[in-house]
């Protein structure tokens, strides 16, 4: 179904609530990656050990996609980002207090089963108000908010660890995204959707999901992009720390260029996708993260991980993006649905890697380690360009 010029409009006028909901998510999702090795001092144990806690809330976060998509397309997906967003600030409140690993892990992991619905439901609803010719610019732009909180959500972290405690970050979110929940609310009243009949929830839409040979391609890349993207980026900080002493001031600013290398894909995807298609993106973006993360495990010097990130940085977003914005088109009638299946896939892939990967870095090094994640999105990048030629 085309949306109308007057969805198009409604959708617009949200999409700085919507954009703004996702920068808190994404920060608070970033904000640890400086920050690894102080709170595991910090509960007592080792980074690996405190790396579970990440990997939870990733596996919390990539579960509960599939119950947010169908609520989503029931209810309303404003309506359920508004809810989700009052229970996410009262996970980062109390997590902020939890004094050992079991209980913060635990509210790490409840707080990834509400985050979950912001993100997913944001592109659901992006799908469902934009036609395709115009989506993949309007999730560039929406994708921007994303990696202003990769920016932000780093560099935060890291002033936080070096000045105050990481525990204050999370009551700071914990204020804001009551406020999200709040102006998320009053414009679901602005712009009410229309629900879909259903009462129960039932899985037989993800059944009809997976029969399509296009879904299982999707999804399939999702996940090992996940794998390979997380299971490196989570051990940035600490290979920078352990490598060259930084503070973690300057770890979290480094690591906020990540977000930088995205505004770049941000500001010329609109020039980019036209001029060599989707599957040219594909190839471009495995190539890009190829040389980014090969740089970053042998780096020489600290000041080359600034080219370098940024170079991963533009190549995420741009193999990502052509991912995305396929997955919105899997089933334009249950759009949330089909979402949500695709963050499920990726976010479970999130969850997967750090500990193979950690695995990788402990026994043979950061520069094979991050060789490894780079050779792999690589791969996955000439493989997905390939089965894409073949089935879209």
């Amino acid at each position: 179904m085309t949306p109308s010029a007057s969805d198009v409009s409604s959708a617009r006028a949200s999409l700085l609530v919507l954009g703004t909901a996702a920068f808190l998510v994404q920060a608070d999702a970033r904000v640890m990656d400086p920050l690894l090795k102080i709170v595991a001092s910090d509960l007592h144990v080792t980074k690996e050990g405190a790396s579970i806690a990440l990997t939870l809330y990733a596996f919390a976060y990539g579960l509960f996609q599939l119950f947010y998509g169908p609520l989503g397309d029931r209810i309303g997906k404003l309506r359920v980002m508004a809810a989700a967003l009052g229970l996410f600030a009262l996970g980062e409140v109390l997590g902020s207090f939890m004094p050992n690993l079991p209980l913060f892990t635990a509210l790490r992991f409840l707080t990834g089963t509400v985050a979950a619905a912001v993100i997913p439901l944001s592109l659901g609803y992006i799908g469902d108000k934009f036609p395709y010719q115009e989506r993949q610019v309007t999730l560039g732009r929406f994708m921007s908010a994303l990696m202003l909180g990769q920016i932000l959500g780093s560099a935060l972290g890291g002033i936080f660890g070096e000045y105050l405690s990481w525990r204050v970050i999370y009551r700071i979110f914990a204020g804001v995204s009551l406020l999200m929940a709040f102006l998320l609310w009053r414009e679901s009243q602005r712009a009410p959707e229309t629900p879909r009949p259903e009462r129960k929830f039932s899985f037989a839409p993800y059944r009809t999901l997976w029969a399509k040979p296009m879904t299982r391609i999707v999804l399939g890349t999702a996940f090992v992009e996940g794998f390979f993207i997380f299971g490196g980026l989570l051990f940035l900080g600490a290979s920078l720390k352990e490598r060259f002493s930084l503070s973690y001031l300057t770890i979290g600013l480094l690591l906020g260029c990540f977000g930088i290398g995205g505004l770049i894909y941000s500001a010329s995807v609109k020039r980019l996708v036209p001029r060599i298609g989707e599957l040219g993106a594909l190839l471009l973006g495995g190539s890009l993260l190829l040389v980014g993360y090969t740089l970053i495990g042998w780096l020489p010097v600290w000041w080359f991980f600034i080219p370098a990130i940024v170079i991963y940085g533009m190549g995420y977003y741009t193999l990502h993006g052509p991912l995305q914005t396929r997955a919105t088109e899997l089933a334009p009638e249950m759009r949330g649905t089909a979402v949500s299946l695709f963050a499920f896939a990726f976010f479970l892939g999130q969850a997967a890697g750090p500990p193979v990967l950690g695995w990788v870095f402990k026994t043979q090094g950061y520069g094979i380690g991050f060789s490894v994640a780079g050779v792999g999105l690589f791969v996955l990048a000439l493989v997905a360009r390939r089965l894409f030629k073949q089935i879209f």
